[in-house]
């Protein structure tokens, strides 16, 4: 039972998570109708999923005891650190240079790309195909800026939004397969 507790847990947190984050990113598009329409129902979508991952982590939380890695914990930080550092030192360069547009690029290959060191830290494989669709919804951005007067924001932040937002939904379907195999 622990490890259904621990499995529902680890999967409400990918749901609360991802679902705040989605819903950060289909905020990061400034588009009319009807796509405007479209990115505002999938961010009430994420913060409903959100919730509801975090509901999952509360039930997880009363059935007992959560295991704590160490290791796995500064694991995670360092990678999120360097996440952020880079993230962060290549927006200041891009804003510096004139090309401030380009900033929901680099961030979403950025945050791709820190993906893939994950999935072995949460013990989460499927992290690494969503790294990858990550990384290419910013290089969709970044074509699509480069040959086209489409903002490459409004493809990255719909791209990487629809992306975590299915992520998270499927980690509460995850979770919620838990609760069914739970005896009682």
């Amino acid at each position: 039972m622990a490890g259904l507790a621990d499995a529902r847990r680890r999967a409400g947190l990918t749901a609360l998570y991802l679902g705040i984050f989605a819903t950060i990113w289909l905020s990061v598009p400034a588009a009319g109708p009807p796509l405007g329409a479209v990115l505002v129902a999938a961010s009430v979508a994420a913060l409903m999923t959100a919730g509801a991952g975090g509901a999952l982590v509360v039930r997880a939380r009363t059935e007992g005891p959560m295991t704590r890695d160490a290791a796995g914990d500064r694991k995670y930080l360092v990678i999120f650190a360097a996440e952020l550092a880079a993230a962060g030192f290549g927006a200041v360069l891009l804003a510096v240079t004139g090309r401030s547009a380009y900033i929901p690029v680099l961030i979403g290959a950025v945050v791709g790309a820190h993906f893939w060191p994950l999935a072995p830290v949460l013990r989460d494989p499927a992290l690494r195909v969503l790294a990858i669709l990550v990384c290419l919804a910013a290089f969709a951005g970044l074509i699509a800026g480069a040959v086209s007067s489409v903002p490459p924001g409004t493809v990255v932040g719909a791209g990487v939004g629809v992306l975590l937002l299915g992520y998270a939904i499927g980690a509460l379907i995850r979770g919620a397969m838990t609760l069914r195999a739970t005896p009682g």
